[in-house]
């Protein structure tokens, strides 16, 4: 999986890309090789927000594309939100795949023998 880590009214430290490409590592191992993540890291310089560091991730698969995005008081939290976000979203595309895949197969199966 290839990672670009984007960063808006923030510089993006070596740490800090690391950090990142830690912790998606786990969400890289679920998805195909081919796949793209896009993390954009900003920063609101407002006094009256609190959770002023966002992290947002976007996943693109073939056919379809993930989005996860959170908010939080320092950036390595909000890296770890959005990551846990990701994944739960990945976990569940890629179990609706295998579900439409045997449901497939099986129909398949079905037609080719016939009822006896």
């Amino acid at each position: 999986m290839k990672i670009e880590v984007k960063g808006r009214n923030t510089p993006v430290t070596d740490e800090l890309r690391s950090m990142v490409e830690r912790r998606f590592r786990k969400v890289g191992a679920q998805v195909s090789e081919f796949a793209t993540l896009e993390v954009e890291l900003s920063e609101e310089r407002n006094p009256a927000i609190p959770d002023s560091y966002i992290a947002e991730a976007t996943l693109f698969l073939k056919g379809t594309t993930l989005r996860a995005c959170d908010r939080a008081r320092d950036m390595s939290h909000a890296v770890h939100l959005c990551e846990e976000e990701l994944s739960r979203q990945v976990k569940r595309h890629r179990d609706k795949r295998r579900a439409r895949r045997t449901a497939r197969a099986m129909s398949a199966e079905a037609r080719i023998q016939p009822a006896a």
